[in-house]
């Protein structure tokens, strides 16, 4: 028996013309993949997640009107991959408490290009070693939170497991430390994001530092 995989549906928001249209012929070429829609602009791309239903919008941050950050903030039924360059890491930190699930700098390979769909469609956060070093600098410019009240909710496991996801480390990674099964660990997760209120992983590492679970350095 054949088992067919699940086609992953991307919108691209970019008001490039030419970069659309090469994202879109590379992503198409892929078995599964698909790209169901373009927008040249943020309020564009809202408006192409909530007809679309993509599972993935890949979104630029410079765009005219809405931008990807507001843009971005508005789409709840999808993932987010913002596009960004070494220019534009100062948004890093506001496209994440937007709700991005991870970022692509403009000039990555086209394997890397289809790599990060699959891992964000997936519901893991994508930020690379470079671009995690500045966001742990924008969170070190941070003042210290007062208390730990918000995160009443978790039991001291969850608050543990979201520890270890805030330093980076993998589900397989989490399970060998708290010796845990790998599925264990995502029911814990799944369990965390819901009760905190908190899309995916990306947005779970945002939320602990800066209620003070870890630190910069940490």
């Amino acid at each position: 028996m054949t088992f067919r995989t699940k086609t992953i549906r991307v919108v691209i928001a970019d008001d490039q013309g030419m970069v659309r249209a090469g994202f879109a012929a590379f992503l198409n070429a892929q078995p599964d993949i698909e790209v169901v829609g373009e927008a040249a602009d943020g309020a564009e791309a809202v408006a192409r997640a909530e007809a679309l239903q993509p599972d993935v919008v890949l979104m630029d941050i410079r765009m005219p009107g809405v931008d990807g950050i507001a843009a971005t903030a508005r789409i709840r039924t999808a993932k987010v991959l913002i596009l960004t360059t070494f220019d534009l890491d100062e948004y890093v930190y506001a496209a994440l408490r937007a709700g991005a699930s991870g970022f692509l700098l403009k000039d990555a390979s086209a394997a890397q290009l289809a790599e990060a769909v699959r891992v964000v469609a997936a519901g893991e956060a994508l930020l690379s070693p470079r671009i995690t070093r500045r966001l742990i600098a924008e969170f070190a410019r941070l003042p210290r939170p007062s208390s730990r009240r918000r995160l009443d909710g978790i039991t001291e496991r969850e608050t543990e497991v979201l520890k270890l996801v805030a330093q980076g480390l993998s589900n397989q990674e989490i399970a060998r430390e708290l010796v845990l099964s790998e599925q264990t660990v995502k029911t814990h997760i799944g369990r965390i994001l819901a009760k905190l209120q908190l899309r995916d992983r990306a947005q779970a590492i945002v939320y602990a530092y800066e209620v003070g679970l870890v630190r910069p350095g940490s």
